[in-house]
């Protein structure tokens, strides 16, 4: 993007907070019928979707010299698999909630509010960062992105 706009915010923090929403809500509602496969392999897919996307930013990066990276994380498939890869936890979050025979709604609704406002906040800064670092903005971006995936990963082994 060249310039992050009003309505690249509202497009990321809309989604981010909607996903934010509803994952939780469809793990409790999913109940104990696939626990055990989320629970197993969740973040194991949160993994594989931070890693490809912050390895495509990565090569995005490398191989861009000079030109211009298209890709718009506020459009399409790119702001599904992130709003998806970063509330994968959130389902496991819903189906453990199940269990416990706790209402999913009120920490649905703070949980997916919550990220909507970071989610704002964080691209409104985003944009000021791009303007001033970008290819080095998105190399980091990328790294982070990883970072997350792993660290993902070693919360679940432990």
């Amino acid at each position: 993007i060249d310039s992050v706009t009003p309505r690249h915010v509202f497009r990321i923090a809309f989604h981010f907070g909607l996903f934010q929403f509803m994952m939780p809500i469809i793990g409790w509602l999913a109940g104990s019928a696939i626990s055990t496969q989320v629970i197993t392999f969740g973040h194991w897919l949160a993994f594989a979707l931070l890693c490809l996307i912050g390895g495509k930013m990565l090569l995005d990066t490398r191989s861009s010299t000079g030109k211009k990276v298209n890709a718009d994380p506020s459009r399409g498939w790119l702001l599904v698999a992130l709003s998806l890869a970063t509330s994968i936890d959130a389902l496991a979050v819903g189906l453990s909630m199940a269990f416990l025979q706790i209402s999913i709604w009120l920490p649905s609704v703070v949980v997916g509010l919550v990220a909507a406002l970071f989610s704002t906040v964080g691209i409104t800064l985003a944009g000021r960062v791009l303007r001033r670092w970008g290819r080095v903005a998105n190399l980091v971006g990328g790294c982070i992105l990883i970072l997350i995936g792993v660290r993902i990963v070693i919360s679940h082994q432990a």
